[in-house]
């Protein structure tokens, strides 16, 4: 499609469509590890450790590095920062596929630094450039659009791998990087999209500071460390729960745990619109209660986990979905609100972090399910009631 041709569209349908494509590269380059570990570890001859690293690594930049993209947003602009992430995955993606374990290390690391500045520059470009009346809608087709990325790469990865093997098909998550580049730069031209511009916030109206701001940052951040830790260690753990407890195979273990992925589309999308109708206070209850069905269902009925997997898939897409929306709703200006995103985002992603090998390990040291599923109801249980705590103040949408 042509510059001209996207000149005819309206500028936020265009903008919505790169969000959501950016957003299919966020995701996707790590996860797709997963599925092709074992081809790995034999070409590499990584230890399970380095393997877990391969996985681990991205998301411990997205917690350390997160002030620093915060303020390469800020000092190189929305726009800018956008380019960095793209480009910065693509060459994460190809190096990774290059060469030894080195290389693949050092691709990881690229990777991980590069998403983590499109994690804070996506939602500052929402609140910038949307009206406050379409911001949670273009959060739900960002988050959504996360998730397809994350199970579109898990779906593919495996047979595309063992028709060209491990590097080719690691290496095909550029596909996605190229083509989103191509589109940034036809919708924001050129300049914008190359030319390093401090975003001073010049022309935005600031609104008056929430009373308890630093609270509610607080509150938020405890919400999204307990939604982390709790989508990280059911995301890692749930395939061998399934095994364990019921028996199922591995691979029918891997395809009934994908229901808690690709349900996180309907909490993306869903939360946006029922906030419309609904407070915000109301749907933090309700996504709440549904995430807690997951470990509490697990211990009580694991008879049911199509069912805890697939309210837990609603709730932690639409939990991250709320945490956005409340940032970008409750924050002053758009300085305040890429130091609030990073201040949540770098505590959250932090405690995701520790999540696979904490819960692993109680797995290991107790022999069996409850005590890590326990630890999992916690961390649900602080989401549910941090989030409720903190959204009270986010004006509802009409």
């Amino acid at each position: 499609m042509s510059g001209r041709q996207l000149a005819r569209l309206p500028s936020s349908w265009i903008l919505l469509a790169c969000i959501g494509l950016l957003a299919l590269n966020l995701r996707g380059p790590f996860v797709a590890v997963a599925p092709v570990v074992g081809l790995m570890q034999v070409d590499l001859g990584f230890s399970p450790v380095m393997l877990g690293l391969l996985t681990s690594i991205p998301v411990l930049c997205f917690s350390l590095a997160a002030p620093l993209a915060s303020l390469a947003a800020r000092k190189f602009g929305a726009e800018f920062a956008v380019s960095l992430t793209i480009l910065g995955v693509l060459a994460g993606v190809l190096v990774r596929s290059a060469g030894g374990p080195g290389l693949v290390v050092a691709g990881t690391v690229v990777i991980g630094l590069a998403i983590t500045v499109g994690n804070i520059a996506v939602p500052l470009i929402i609140r910038r450039d949307f009206s406050p009346r379409r911001q949670g809608a273009a959060m739900g087709v960002y988050t959504a659009a996360l998730n397809i990325g994350s199970f579109m790469t898990s779906v593919v990865t495996a047979p595309l791998a063992e028709a060209v093997g491990w590097r080719s098909a690691l290496a095909s998550a550029g596909v996605l990087a190229v083509a989103a580049i191509v589109f940034w730069v036809l919708a924001v031209g050129v300049r914008a999209a190359f030319h390093p511009e401090a975003d001073g916030g010049g022309g935005e109206v600031r609104q008056a500071p929430v009373h308890g701001s630093a609270g509610i940052t607080a509150g938020l951040t405890a919400g999204f460390a307990g939604q982390a830790f709790s989508y990280y260690a059911v995301t890692a753990w749930l395939p061998s729960y399934l095994n364990d407890e019921l028996g199922m195979s591995a691979s029918a273990a891997g395809a009934g745990s994908s229901l808690f992925q690709i349900l996180a589309i309907v909490g993306g999308l869903g939360v946006p619109l029922v906030a419309r109708s609904m407070s915000t206070t109301a749907v933090a209850v309700t996504l709440g209660a549904l995430w807690t069905t997951v470990p509490a269902g697990l211990l009580i009925a694991p008879g049911l986990w199509w069912l805890w997997s697939s309210f837990g898939g609603v709730a932690q897409g639409g939990g991250i979905t709320l945490i956005f929306i409340a940032i970008i709703k409750l924050a002053r200006d758009q300085a305040s609100a890429g130091r609030m995103s990073a201040t949540v985002q770098g505590v959250g992603y932090c405690f995701a972090a520790v999540a696979p090998p904490l819960v692993g390990f109680v797995h290991d040291a107790s022999g069996s399910w409850t005590a890590p599923l326990l630890m999992v109801l916690a961390s649900v249980l602080t989401f549910f009631a941090a989030t409720t705590l903190s959204v009270r103040k986010v004006p509802k949408v009409r």
